[in-house]
């Protein structure tokens, strides 16, 4: 029998061959467990590139319009020309956008993508400041002088723009500075915008009052300085200068 404390060669020799196996294990399991991360990473990226650019379940199924009023959805849609039925992650977006702003009555549009299937075209109609009769036909004018919608006739709410012979588009685009500027109870009393070139604009208003304004420059305190004059009865005024304006003349006070 073998002697207490004593150790028998065959155990130690197991015992340490164990030792040696586990850590043979441990090591190979270190490195195949990067492996694993690699393996397991490229499936992600391929999965997911499969089913951006390649997959029915992220591609066009529609386009959805925002911000309309004047103008319909399907017009919108119909500018944007979005392919339905291509990945939703290869739409071109800024291209999308110039086609609904090349609509007249598109002042600005924001495209985005909805995920997981839509195109989002969110749009800034053009609001009317006046109306341009030009060739027989009566359009709307926005505050940068911009040309879009059609009128049948012109309405009570909206100054008419008589533009000169001469005028071009930077008269109208004075013209649209000088309406803008305008208060809106002092817009009600515009009859029309008299333009022949951007130094020689003239308001008509109502009760045969006419409003001597020139440029567009200074529109803002020409308009602050008209609405005090206002209150003193007169044919015309003159705010060309704003620092020196003037009145001549006597209204018809029965028109007013």
């Amino acid at each position: 029998m073998a002697e207490r404390g004593s150790t028998d060669p065959a155990d130690t020799a197991e015992r340490t061959r164990r030792r040696f196996a586990r850590r043979q294990w441990r090591r190979r399991w270190l490195a195949w467990r990067y492996v694993a991360a690699i393996v397991v990473l490229l499936a992600l990226v391929g999965g997911s590139v499969y089913a951006l650019y390649f997959s029915t379940w992220l591609s066009v199924q529609g386009v959805s319009v925002a911000g309309t009023s004047s103008i319909s959805d399907d017009a919108v849609r119909e500018a944007a020309r979005v392919p339905e039925g291509e990945p939703l992650a290869t739409v071109d977006l800024n291209a999308v956008r110039s086609r609904v702003e090349s609509l007249a009555d598109i002042r600005s549009a924001d495209v985005t993508r909805q995920w997981p299937d839509r195109v989002l075209v969110r749009v800034e109609e053009r609001v009317p400041v006046a109306v341009v009769e030009i060739g027989g036909l009566i359009r709307g004018m926005d505050d940068s002088g911009v040309l879009f919608r059609r009128y049948r006739s012109v309405p009570d709410d909206l100054p008419l723009v008589k533009a000169g012979p001469e005028a071009d588009v930077a008269t109208l685009r004075e013209a649209a500075v000088v309406i803008a500027a305008l208060p809106p109870d002092l817009v009600g009393e515009v009859i029309r915008l008299e333009g022949e070139t951007v130094d020689e604009i003239r308001l008509v208003l109502r009760g045969d009052r006419e409003v001597m304004w020139g440029s567009a420059d200074e529109s803002d305190l020409k308009a602050e300085v008209l609405a005090r004059l206002l209150d003193q009865p007169a044919g015309s005024y003159d705010v060309s200068v704003p620092s020196r304006p003037a009145t001549s003349g006597q209204a018809d006070a029965a028109d007013r």
